[in-house]
């Protein structure tokens, strides 16, 4: 977590560094020459020497497997001293994947590639390791209890709607009868709804998708501008919507994917900042521009006692071309991160993030997300003539999303409502 603080470094201590003062005598002390150890100093000694060997390896063991048995996601919270949970491989695991697509009804057509076609399954049976610990597995039954009675939002792009769905059914395999799980207004997922909760019914819990891809306020330009400018970023004003995030236990956000020039300056979207437009102002700026408003807003509005505020980072594609129209998966993992990731985005959310005066947690998935060339929807969407090579599969890379969300929650413990 990043409460107002985040660590950059990746090496993990296990002991704290110790530093003594003794206390210094005042009295001068007369030399004497030493006398030469007996037996039974040698004894003492031998003796001392391996009782602190014992309690060193018994220290070193029990560490070990704390480590070793998931129970440490310090990272998460920004505590690279312990494990940069971020910072490690894909590994292969057959129990995955943890739930079938075809059998959840909030899944997207679109995202469900072996509905689509794709015959290989490799994809779906990958874990994330990090280096220096584990995630725990995730454990359904126990996550429906702690989330009982509570409400989970999901605020952001088509990127947070996926996650919004993987979520939903990887919760559905812990239920009994699908039928008491619903649309709250009955309807069907779609790409320009900006609002769909899901309600399950038997463990009173809500889980939320609000779309607001930029965060902030998108308005009517401004009298007198110039012929360009068809609409505006308000970029000191949050989302209309925004109130209606704030009575939530859960609070994930993202942004990044609608902050390029294709999709402002080219349909006629500028800044706005105030009163005066800021038709020079670049994307980056901007966006940081935004962040901040956003930082503002959850400091000011947000019950941080009560909610986890999460802020997803930018999720790398991984298109063959810079035009985006070639996308050539691969069938495994890469080894080595290779990604478009524009990590810029994912540096303006930590160094916001950083200056906050609220517990924050940045999910920091951009690295993990660049191994994952085979994971992408690629042409296995729906209608099948859209090339995707930005969003993910379901099952998938956002599974793992959650996992460590919940991983972080179960580590740190649930507050009270």
């Amino acid at each position: 977590m990043v409460s107002g603080r985040f660590s950059r470094r990746l090496p993990a201590r296990l002991t704290p560094r110790i530093v003594s003062s003794p206390r210094v005598s005042a009295r001068r002390k007369l030399w004497v020459a030493p006398r030469p150890p007996s037996l039974g100093d040698l004894a003492a000694a031998f003796c001392l020497a391996s009782l602190v060997l014992v309690v060193g390896c018994l220290m070193y063991v029990n560490v070990k497997g704390y480590l070793g048995s998931g129970s440490l996601v310090a990272g998460l919270t920004g505590d690279a001293d312990v494990c940069d949970i971020f910072d490690g491989r894909w590994v292969p695991d057959s129990s995955y994947p943890l739930y079938n697509s075809s059998e959840c009804p909030f899944a997207e057509r679109g995202f469900n590639c072996l509905a689509n076609g794709r015959k290989d399954m490799d994809y779906l049976k990958w874990r994330w390791k990090p280096w220096r610990c584990d995630v725990p597995k995730f454990n359904v039954q126990d996550v429906l209890e702690r989330l009982r009675g509570k409400r989970v939002v999901f605020v952001g792009d088509s990127m947070s709607r996926t996650q919004w769905e993987s979520l939903i059914c990887m919760l559905m395999t812990g239920v009994q009868d699908p039928n008491t799980v619903y649309e709250v207004d009955g309807k069907h997922i779609s790409k320009t709804i900006r609002f769909l909760g899901v309600r399950f019914q038997t463990f009173n819990l809500s889980i939320e998708f609000f779309r607001s891809v930029f965060l902030v306020q998108q308005s009517l330009p401004p009298r007198h501008g110039p012929k360009r400018v068809r609409t505006t970023l308000k970029l000191d004003k949050m989302d209309d919507m925004s109130r209606k995030w704030v009575d939530s236990d859960v609070l994930i956000f993202n942004s990044g994917h609608w902050w390029t020039p294709s999709k402002l300056f080219d349909m006629g979207c500028y800044f706005q900042v105030g009163g005066a437009l800021k038709l020079g102002m670049s994307v980056d700026s901007a966006f940081t521009i935004a962040l901040n408003t956003w930082a503002s807003w959850v400091e000011t509005m947000v019950d941080t006692n009560r909610t986890h505020v999460f802020f997803r980072t930018f999720e790398p594609s991984h298109w063959s071309d810079s035009n985006q129209k070639v996308c050539n998966l691969t069938q495994h993992p890469l080894a080595e991160a290779k990604a478009n990731d524009r990590t810029e985005f994912s540096e303006i959310i930590v160094e916001v993030v950083e200056r906050m005066k609220v517990p924050v947690t940045v999910l920091n998935v951009t690295p993990m997300g660049a191994y994952r060339s085979d994971a992408h929807v690629g042409t296995w969407s729906h209608p099948s003539t859209v090339t995707d090579c930005s969003h993910w599969c379901l099952p998938g890379v956002p599974d793992a999303w959650n996992e460590l969300v919940f991983s972080y929650l179960l580590v740190k413990g649930w507050r009270k409502l």
